[in-house]
């Protein structure tokens, strides 16, 4: 237990460079509290104390602002940066050395039975605000740009982005490891699409202006 959370704090100094000690990381950082509670939690639900876990998450959920369902499987290293607003649904599992920013939500999309939530792999980056809902799995070494909503399957080292995401990137860098994304610099497909179609919109109209003035020069200067 005290090995892991050691792996914990290491992580955390490592990923944030406003952390300056364990041991402020470990009373002043809400996501080590919340991961903290979970683990109580967890172990509460594996022992079928369900009514103790639950209650534990809620008591983490108040305190912290973060709300991790006791069903939610959560590997080593993991950290969560800010983290207001994260929710976990029961039958999310997450990975090792994963990195998550605050109102992500690991959810369902209420048409689900069963395992209901997404699976994300290991050194997965998730940018504040995304939003992945529904029994998939995000793999390995997978980046999920900011406020992106994942309705479907991400390939391992992809980077998936916009409302419904899509996939961008794939092993467009040399790079295994989650805290070295770049989540600003990825463009939007669906906004380069608009864009496109505004452009060629733009010379469809010129050419027909310029063809009517030709048909009508009579009305030249008019």
């Amino acid at each position: 237990m005290f090995k892991q959370l050691n792996e914990t704090l290491e992580a955390y100094q490592r990923r944030d460079p406003a952390a300056r000690s364990k041991l402020e990381i470990l009373l002043l950082y809400q996501g080590v509290h919340a991961t903290l509670y979970h683990r109580l939690a967890h172990w509460l639900y594996g022992h079928n104390r369900m009514f103790l876990a639950r209650w534990v998450s809620q008591w983490s959920r108040f305190w912290t602002g973060i709300e991790i369902h006791p069903g939610a499987k959560i590997g080593r290293r993991f950290v969560i940066d800010h983290g207001m607003g994260i929710v976990i649904g029961e039958t999310a599992e997450v990975g090792d050395d994963c990195l998550i920013y605050h109102g992500v939500t690991l959810g369902g999309t209420g048409k689900d039975h069963g395992k209901r939530h997404p699976t994300i792999g290991n050194n997965v980056l998730i940018g504040c605000g995304a939003k992945i809902l529904g029994p998939f799995r995000v793999g390995d070494g997978a980046r999920i740009a900011a406020n992106s909503v994942v309705l479907s399957e991400v390939p391992p080292q992809a980077t998936a982005v916009g409302i419904p995401a899509q996939i961008v990137r794939i092993a467009g860098k040399a790079t295994h490891y989650a805290d070295e994304v770049d989540q600003t610099s990825v463009e939007n497909p669906t906004l380069e699409r608009l864009e496109a179609i505004s452009a060629r919109l733009d010379l469809v109209e010129r050419l027909l202006d310029e063809q009517f003035k030709k048909n009508h020069p009579s009305l030249k200067d008019n």
